[in-house]
Protein backbone atom coordinates (compact mmCIF):
# COMPACT_ATOMS: atom_id res chain seq x y z
CA UNK A 1 0.00 0.00 0.00
CA UNK A 2 1.92 3.03 -1.18
CA UNK A 3 1.51 6.37 0.86
CA UNK A 4 2.62 10.02 -0.55
CA UNK A 5 2.41 12.32 2.37
CA UNK A 6 2.49 16.54 1.89
CA UNK A 7 1.88 19.08 4.60
CA UNK A 8 -2.00 18.79 4.97
CA UNK A 9 -3.04 15.40 3.36
CA UNK A 10 -1.76 11.96 2.83
CA UNK A 11 -1.99 9.77 -0.13
CA UNK A 12 -3.00 6.51 -0.22
CA UNK A 13 -2.31 4.32 -3.30
CA UNK A 14 -4.75 0.88 -2.63
CA UNK A 15 -3.04 -2.21 -4.33
CA UNK A 16 -4.66 -4.52 -6.58
CA UNK A 17 -6.23 -6.89 -4.34
CA UNK A 18 -7.66 -6.11 -1.40
CA UNK A 19 -8.28 -8.76 1.34
CA UNK A 20 -8.54 -9.31 4.45
CA UNK A 21 -4.91 -8.28 5.28
CA UNK A 22 -5.13 -5.98 3.29
CA UNK A 23 -7.67 -4.78 5.01
CA UNK A 24 -6.07 -4.31 8.78
CA UNK A 25 -3.36 -2.83 6.91
CA UNK A 26 -6.15 -0.16 5.69
CA UNK A 27 -7.64 0.57 9.16
CA UNK A 28 -4.45 1.00 10.58
CA UNK A 29 -3.01 3.39 8.27
CA UNK A 30 -6.46 5.65 7.97
CA UNK A 31 -6.42 5.39 11.95
CA UNK A 32 -3.06 7.07 12.23
CA UNK A 33 -3.78 9.56 9.42
CA UNK A 34 -6.98 10.88 10.77
CA UNK A 35 -5.70 11.10 14.48
CA UNK A 36 -2.84 12.97 13.19
CA UNK A 37 -5.81 15.48 11.32
CA UNK A 38 -4.41 14.37 7.65
CA UNK A 39 -6.94 15.02 4.83
CA UNK A 40 -6.76 11.30 3.51
CA UNK A 41 -6.94 10.80 -0.22
CA UNK A 42 -7.74 7.25 -1.16
CA UNK A 43 -6.28 6.62 -4.98
CA UNK A 44 -8.25 3.64 -6.12
CA UNK A 45 -7.94 3.76 -9.52
CA UNK A 46 -5.52 0.18 -9.36
CA UNK A 47 -8.20 -2.13 -7.70
CA UNK A 48 -9.18 -5.21 -9.23
CA UNK A 49 -10.66 -7.33 -6.35
CA UNK A 50 -12.45 -5.96 -3.30
CA UNK A 51 -13.65 -7.86 -0.23
CA UNK A 52 -16.08 -7.33 1.85
CA UNK A 53 -13.85 -5.82 4.90
CA UNK A 54 -12.47 -3.21 2.99
CA UNK A 55 -16.05 -2.14 1.49
CA UNK A 56 -16.69 -2.18 5.16
CA UNK A 57 -13.76 -0.06 5.94
CA UNK A 58 -14.25 2.55 3.00
CA UNK A 59 -17.88 2.77 3.75
CA UNK A 60 -17.43 3.73 7.11
CA UNK A 61 -14.43 6.21 7.12
CA UNK A 62 -16.26 7.97 4.16
CA UNK A 63 -19.39 8.46 5.78
CA UNK A 64 -17.74 8.90 9.76
CA UNK A 65 -14.97 11.30 8.38
CA UNK A 66 -15.17 14.42 6.13
CA UNK A 67 -11.32 14.81 5.68
CA UNK A 68 -11.65 11.07 3.38
CA UNK A 69 -12.17 11.12 -0.13
CA UNK A 70 -11.81 8.39 -2.71
CA UNK A 71 -9.82 9.38 -6.08
CA UNK A 72 -9.86 7.73 -9.54
CA UNK A 73 -11.92 4.66 -8.45
CA UNK A 74 -11.43 1.54 -10.44
CA UNK A 75 -14.45 -0.10 -12.45
CA UNK A 76 -14.26 -2.92 -10.62
CA UNK A 77 -13.57 -0.68 -7.02
CA UNK A 78 -17.34 0.86 -7.99
CA UNK A 79 -18.45 -2.67 -9.12
CA UNK A 80 -18.18 -4.28 -5.62
CA UNK A 81 -20.55 -1.69 -3.87
CA UNK A 82 -22.76 -2.16 -6.85
CA UNK A 83 -22.93 -5.17 -5.94
CA UNK A 84 -24.07 -4.30 -2.64
CA UNK A 85 -26.80 -2.02 -3.50
CA UNK A 86 -24.43 0.87 -2.78
CA UNK A 87 -24.49 3.37 -5.59
CA UNK A 88 -22.20 6.38 -5.87
CA UNK A 89 -23.48 9.94 -6.54
CA UNK A 90 -21.59 12.98 -6.87
CA UNK A 91 -20.74 14.97 -10.22
CA UNK A 92 -16.82 14.44 -11.13
CA UNK A 93 -13.80 14.79 -13.55
CA UNK A 94 -12.92 11.87 -15.52
CA UNK A 95 -9.05 11.02 -13.76
CA UNK A 96 -10.26 12.87 -10.89
CA UNK A 97 -12.81 11.86 -9.25
CA UNK A 98 -14.13 12.33 -5.74
CA UNK A 99 -16.74 10.24 -5.34
CA UNK A 100 -19.49 9.45 -2.09
CA UNK A 101 -21.06 6.38 -1.31
CA UNK A 102 -25.22 7.01 -1.55
CA UNK A 103 -26.71 6.03 1.30
CA UNK A 104 -28.27 2.11 0.66
CA UNK A 105 -31.63 2.02 0.50
CA UNK A 106 -32.77 -0.54 3.72
CA UNK A 107 -30.94 -2.42 5.73
CA UNK A 108 -33.64 -3.05 8.51
CA UNK A 109 -37.00 -4.69 8.62
CA UNK A 110 -39.05 -5.51 11.64
CA UNK A 111 -40.29 -1.96 11.30
CA UNK A 112 -37.32 -0.51 12.59
CA UNK A 113 -36.76 2.67 10.32
CA UNK A 114 -34.31 5.14 12.06
CA UNK A 115 -35.04 9.10 10.77
CA UNK A 116 -32.09 9.48 8.10
CA UNK A 117 -31.89 13.15 10.18
CA UNK A 118 -31.05 11.04 13.48
CA UNK A 119 -27.58 12.78 14.49
CA UNK A 120 -25.37 10.32 15.27
CA UNK A 121 -23.35 12.90 18.36
CA UNK A 122 -26.91 12.48 20.36
CA UNK A 123 -26.41 9.12 21.68
CA UNK A 124 -26.97 8.62 25.56
CA UNK A 125 -23.24 8.02 26.69
CA UNK A 126 -24.51 5.22 29.46
CA UNK A 127 -25.63 2.61 26.85
CA UNK A 128 -23.57 -0.05 26.49
CA UNK A 129 -23.43 -2.23 23.35
CA UNK A 130 -22.26 -5.93 22.89
CA UNK A 131 -21.17 -6.61 19.58
CA UNK A 132 -20.63 -10.77 18.77
CA UNK A 133 -18.28 -11.41 15.49
CA UNK A 134 -15.90 -13.64 14.42
CA UNK A 135 -14.16 -11.11 12.03
CA UNK A 136 -11.57 -9.19 13.74
CA UNK A 137 -11.99 -5.89 11.06
CA UNK A 138 -15.72 -5.84 11.68
CA UNK A 139 -15.64 -5.80 15.50
CA UNK A 140 -12.59 -3.68 14.82
CA UNK A 141 -15.33 -1.06 12.62
CA UNK A 142 -17.87 -1.85 15.37
CA UNK A 143 -16.08 -0.53 17.89
CA UNK A 144 -14.37 2.60 15.97
CA UNK A 145 -18.07 3.08 14.90
CA UNK A 146 -19.95 2.92 18.63
CA UNK A 147 -17.00 4.57 21.11
CA UNK A 148 -17.24 7.91 17.89
CA UNK A 149 -21.18 7.63 18.99
CA UNK A 150 -20.88 7.55 22.53
CA UNK A 151 -21.38 4.17 23.44
CA UNK A 152 -19.49 2.07 25.75
CA UNK A 153 -18.93 -1.22 23.76
CA UNK A 154 -17.80 -4.96 24.77
CA UNK A 155 -16.79 -7.30 22.54
CA UNK A 156 -17.03 -11.42 21.72
CA UNK A 157 -15.27 -13.53 18.72
CA UNK A 158 -17.96 -15.50 18.56
CA UNK A 159 -21.78 -16.82 19.83
CA UNK A 160 -20.38 -18.44 23.01
CA UNK A 161 -18.28 -15.40 23.78
CA UNK A 162 -20.89 -13.81 23.56
CA UNK A 163 -23.13 -15.92 25.85
CA UNK A 164 -20.10 -15.64 28.37
CA UNK A 165 -20.17 -12.24 28.44
CA UNK A 166 -23.79 -11.99 28.73
CA UNK A 167 -23.98 -13.54 31.94
CA UNK A 168 -21.15 -11.78 33.61
CA UNK A 169 -22.21 -7.96 32.07
CA UNK A 170 -25.71 -6.04 31.67
CA UNK A 171 -26.11 -4.47 28.11
CA UNK A 172 -28.51 -2.35 26.30
CA UNK A 173 -28.03 -3.61 22.75
CA UNK A 174 -26.57 -6.86 21.41
CA UNK A 175 -24.94 -6.89 17.59
CA UNK A 176 -24.62 -10.27 16.44
CA UNK A 177 -23.45 -11.86 13.21
CA UNK A 178 -25.08 -15.45 12.35
CA UNK A 179 -21.99 -17.59 10.99
CA UNK A 180 -20.08 -17.69 13.36
CA UNK A 181 -18.16 -20.74 15.20
CA UNK A 182 -18.77 -22.60 18.70
CA UNK A 183 -22.33 -20.95 18.46
CA UNK A 184 -24.40 -19.08 15.65
CA UNK A 185 -26.44 -16.15 16.13
CA UNK A 186 -29.40 -18.13 16.23
CA UNK A 187 -28.19 -19.99 19.21
CA UNK A 188 -27.23 -16.52 20.74
CA UNK A 189 -30.78 -15.08 20.17
CA UNK A 190 -32.33 -17.87 21.34
CA UNK A 191 -30.38 -18.37 24.73
CA UNK A 192 -30.74 -14.19 25.28
CA UNK A 193 -35.09 -14.77 24.72
CA UNK A 194 -34.72 -18.23 27.23
CA UNK A 195 -33.55 -16.07 30.29
CA UNK A 196 -35.62 -13.56 31.97
CA UNK A 197 -33.33 -10.82 31.96
CA UNK A 198 -32.69 -10.75 28.00
CA UNK A 199 -36.51 -10.76 27.40
CA UNK A 200 -36.68 -7.10 25.84
CA UNK A 201 -33.38 -6.63 25.49
CA UNK A 202 -32.91 -5.55 21.73
CA UNK A 203 -30.62 -7.79 19.41
CA UNK A 204 -29.66 -6.68 16.25
CA UNK A 205 -27.92 -8.93 13.66
CA UNK A 206 -25.68 -8.12 11.40
CA UNK A 207 -24.75 -10.36 8.52
CA UNK A 208 -23.57 -10.86 5.06
CA UNK A 209 -26.65 -13.48 4.56
CA UNK A 210 -29.36 -11.56 2.64
CA UNK A 211 -32.01 -14.86 2.33
CA UNK A 212 -35.80 -13.87 3.04
CA UNK A 213 -36.11 -17.80 5.14
CA UNK A 214 -33.03 -17.01 7.19
CA UNK A 215 -34.14 -13.23 8.05
CA UNK A 216 -37.45 -15.59 9.28
CA UNK A 217 -35.62 -17.82 10.95
CA UNK A 218 -33.83 -15.21 13.31
CA UNK A 219 -37.38 -13.33 13.39
CA UNK A 220 -39.03 -16.66 15.26
CA UNK A 221 -35.79 -16.46 17.24
CA UNK A 222 -36.58 -13.34 18.43
CA UNK A 223 -34.56 -11.13 16.95
CA UNK A 224 -35.27 -7.09 17.01
CA UNK A 225 -33.87 -6.33 13.72
CA UNK A 226 -31.67 -7.03 10.46
CA UNK A 227 -28.99 -5.63 8.86
CA UNK A 228 -26.96 -6.88 5.37
CA UNK A 229 -22.84 -5.84 6.03
CA UNK A 230 -21.25 -3.49 5.13
CA UNK A 231 -23.13 -1.48 7.36
CA UNK A 232 -24.03 2.35 7.23
CA UNK A 233 -22.61 3.56 10.44
CA UNK A 234 -24.92 6.50 10.69
CA UNK A 235 -27.84 4.16 10.12
CA UNK A 236 -26.50 1.59 12.66
CA UNK A 237 -26.45 4.59 15.19
CA UNK A 238 -29.82 5.51 14.57
CA UNK A 239 -30.76 2.14 14.59
CA UNK A 240 -29.61 1.91 18.16
CA UNK A 241 -30.89 4.63 19.55
CA UNK A 242 -34.66 3.80 18.18
CA UNK A 243 -34.86 0.20 19.77
CA UNK A 244 -33.07 1.09 22.98
CA UNK A 245 -33.84 5.49 23.25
Amino acid sequence: MDMQDDSNSAQIKLPAVLDLAAAEGFLDTMRSRLLAGSRLRIDASGVETLTLPCIQIILAALTSHAQVSIENPSAAFVSAFHDLGLGWGGAHEPGSATLEPATAAETIEDHIHPSPDAPMEETAMTKRILTIDDSKTIRDMLRLTLLDAGFEVLQAVDGQDGVDVLGKQQVDVVITDINMPKMDGYGVIRHMRGKAEHKSTPILVLTTESELEKRNLAREAGATGWMVKPFDPEQLVATINKVAP
